[in-house]
């Protein structure tokens, strides 16, 4: 796969979620940055492709990957959109 990816869940009982997953999404939109939302609630597979891309087996959506780089969580993303970063984090610079 190659291009930018947000992991996300369609299914989830976490307020927080759902709502780091759409300023995520509002925040790209809002930018005009092309992604691709890829739903890990629709397959399993794809929930272990998104912890293994976080090096991480507890991780959690909205995960940020371009390609094969993992470029970070919610957090992260945050930061570098406060910090003016956002091209350099997402790997498009």
């Amino acid at each position: 796969m190659s291009g930018l990816r947000v992991y996300s869940t369609s299914v989830t009982g976490s307020r927080e979620i759902k709502s780091q997953q759409s300023e995520v999404t509002r925040i790209l939109d809002g930018k005009r940055i092309q992604y691709q939302l890829v739903d890990i609630s629709q397959d399993n597979a794809l929930r272990e492709e998104m912890r293994t891309l976080a090096g991480n087996p507890k991780a959690t959506p909205p995960q940020i990957v371009n390609g094969d780089q993992y470029c970070g969580d919610y957090e992260l993303f945050v930061e570098a959109v406060e910090q003016n970063t956002l091209q350099e984090f997402l790997k498009l610079a």
